[in-house]
C-alpha cells in the first residue's frame, strides 16, 4: 500500500473547506487506484488560485514528499512549445507552414508529401518511430538521423491530410526545421525565445535530473508490480517531449501563451483550432494542442507521458478554468489526466451529473450484451458469449489480451450508462459510459448484428 503524505500548501481561495477536502479525498483515491505515488495540483480560475497542492511521495524508496515545487517530465506537453517556436519563425516570415517539408529537409523521409502544418497536427501520416522499439532501447544515446531510418523504409500511414494520427516522429522533425532555419539549436532556441520571455526558471530538460534536487523519481507497473521507471534519453525525446517542469513553470506558459507575450494572439488561436481532414472531419487536434470536451465542455491543452510520469494541462475555456496535474506515474489508467477529471468534477457536480444521466430508449437486452463483453475484456477472455463470430476470431488472435492489459488497474466499474444509439456505414452503435470511480470515465461503445451479436467495439477517454 503506498504512503500518501500531503505537504503543507499555499491557502486555497474561492473554494470552500469542505470543497477543498472533497478534492483531496477524490485525489488520494485515485493515486491508490492506480499505484500512483504522487502527484502535484494547480488550479486556478479566471486568474485566482483555487487550490494547490502536493500529494503522496515524490521517492517511495526514500519517503520523500510530494511538493508543489517537485519537478516531473511532463512529456508530450513539450510539443505546445516545438509549435510555438514554428509560429514564431512563420511570424518572422522564415518559413510557411503549408510549405511541404521538403523545402527545409529534403532527406527526410517522404518529406515532399506533407506540410508543417499536417506534422504540426498529426494530419502527416509519418509513422510513429515509439512504436517501432521496445522500452528500454529509447534509454539509450540516439540521433535525429538514426529515427529518420527507423521510419524510411516505411509506408505513410495514410494519406497526408486524410486524418490523424499521433506522431512523435512529426515532432522531431518540426524540431530540426526549427534548427536549420533559426541556425541555433532546439534546446538554444526555446530556451532564448519561449522559456526565457514566459518566465520560466524552474523548467530543464531531462539529462539535468540528476542535479535536481526536487526531482521525483519516475514508477511504472511491471508483471503487476511497482518498479522505478526508465529515464528516456533525451535524444529521443526532444522536441517531441523533454521538458521537466514544476506546476508553477507549466503555469508560468499557461499565461504566457494568453497574454501574447511569447506568441502573437492569432497564431495562439490558430494553435486552438481544431484542423479538418481532407474529408471534412474534426481530428480533434490545433497545432500542439488537443480540443475535446468533458461532460460535454470544451476542454483544451495537452497531457504527457515518459517511462515514470504523466502530467496534463487543460483550459476549461467556458470556465475560464486551469489545470495542472504533475504525476510520479506512468501505467494506465493514466493518473495525471484522471486526477484532472475528478476536480473539474467535484468543482462542477451538476455538469458531473447530467453527462451520466442516461439517454431515453435504452434496449435493455443490448446494455445487458455489453456489460458482458466488457467484463469479459477486462479478463482478457476471447469469448463472452455475445461477441460475433469474426470479432471472436480477432479477439482470439491476441486482441483480448491488448484490451486486458489497457485496463490493468482500472480496478471494478462502478457504473455503466447509456447514452443513445446511432448508425455510422450502416452499423448500429449503442453508446454507454463506464465510470471506475473519480474522474475516470471511459466512452464505450458496441455495433451489433441483426442476431444481436456484438461485431465491433469501441473506446474513448471521456
Amino acid at each position: 500500500m503506498l504512503l500518501l503524505v500531503t505537504l503543507p500548501a499555499v491557502a486555497n481561495a474561492g473554494i470552500s473547506d469542505e470543497l477543498t477536502q472533497r478534492i483531496n479525498r477524490d485525489v488520494r483515491t485515485v493515486l491508490q487506484r492506480t499505484e500512483t505515488p504522487g502527484a502535484a495540483m494547480l488550479v486556478i480560475r479566471d486568474g485566482q488560485v483555487l487550490y494547490r497542492k502536493a500529494i503522496g511521495l515524490r521517492d517511495l524508496d526514500r519517503k520523500l514528499p510530494a511538493r508543489v515545487d517537485t519537478h516531473y517530465e511532463i512529456g508530450s506537453i513539450t510539443k505546445q512549445f516545438t509549435a510555438a517556436a514554428i509560429l514564431q519563425l512563420k511570424d518572422a516570415g522564415k518559413l510557411n507552414i503549408d510549405e511541404k517539408a521538403s523545402a527545409y529537409l529534403p532527406d527526410v523521409p517522404h518529406a515532399g508529401e506533407f506540410t508543417l502544418r499536417q506534422l504540426l497536427s498529426h494530419t502527416s501520416g509519418i509513422p510513429d518511430y515509439f512504436e517501432l522499439k521496445n522500452a528500454e532501447e529509447y534509454a539509450k544515446p540516439t540521433t535525429f538521423a538514426e529515427i529518420m531510418k527507423l521510419v524510411a523504409d516505411k509506408p505513410l500511414d495514410f494519406a497526408p491530410g486524410s486524418r490523424a494520427s499521433y506522431s512523435n516522429t512529426g515532432y522531431m522533425i518540426l524540431g530540426r526545421i526549427i534548427e536549420v532555419i533559426s541556425h541555433e539549436s532546439y534546446h538554444q532556441y526555446r530556451l532564448e525565445h519561449l522559456l526565457k520571455p514566459a518566465g520560466m526558471t524552474e523548467s530543464y530538460i531531462v539529462k539535468d535530473e540528476a542535479s535536481l534536487a526536487t526531482m521525483a523519481r519516475g514508477y511504472r507497473r511491471v508483471n503487476g508490480k511497482l518498479e522505478p521507471g526508465l529515464t528516456i534519453h533525451e535524444s529521443y525525446s526532444w522536441s517531441a517531449g523533454d521538458l521537466v517542469s514544476t506546476i508553477g513553470d507549466v503555469e508560468k506558459w499557461n499565461e504566457a501563451l494568453a497574454s501574447g507575450k511569447v506568441l502573437a494572439k492569432a497564431d495562439y488561436a490558430l494553435m486552438m483550432t481544431p484542423q479538418i481532414t481532407a474529408a471534412g472531419g474534426n481530428t480533434g487536434y490545433g497545432l500542439g494542442l488537443f480540443i475535446d470536451k468533458v461532460n460535454d465542455q470544451p476542454r483544451i491543452g495537452h497531457t504527457g507521458g515518459s517511462f515514470g510520469f504523466t502530467a496534463a494541462d487543460f483550459y476549461f475555456p467556458q470556465q475560464k478554468l486551469r489545470i495542472v496535474v504533475l504525476t510520479n506515474m506512468v501505467d494506465a489508467p493514466e493518473p495525471a489526466e484522471i486526477i484532472s477529471n475528478a476536480i473539474f468534477d467535484d468543482l462542477y457536480p451538476a455538469l458531473k451529473s447530467t453527462a451520466m444521466r442516461a439517454s431515453p430508449d435504452e434496449d435493455v437486452s443490448v446494455t445487458s450484451k455489453a456489460a458482458a463483453a466488457f467484463e469479459a475484456l477486462e479478463r482478457g477472455e476471447d469469448n463472452g458469449g455475445v461477441f460475433s463470430a469474426s470479432l471472436g476470431a480477432k479477439l482470439k488472435s491476441g486482441l483480448a489480451q491488448k484490451m486486458a492489459r489497457q485496463f490493468e488497474g482500472y480496478g471494478t466499474a462502478t457504473a455503466l450508462v447509456f447514452k443513445g444509439r446511432q448508425t455510422i456505414e450502416d452499423k448500429r452503435w449503442f453508446d454507454y459510459l463506464i465510470e471506475f470511480g473519480p474522474g475516470n470515465t471511459f466512452k464505450f461503445s458496441v455495433a451489433t448484428d441483426d442476431e444481436g451479436k456484438i461485431t465491433s467495439l469501441g473506446f474513448n477517454r471521456f
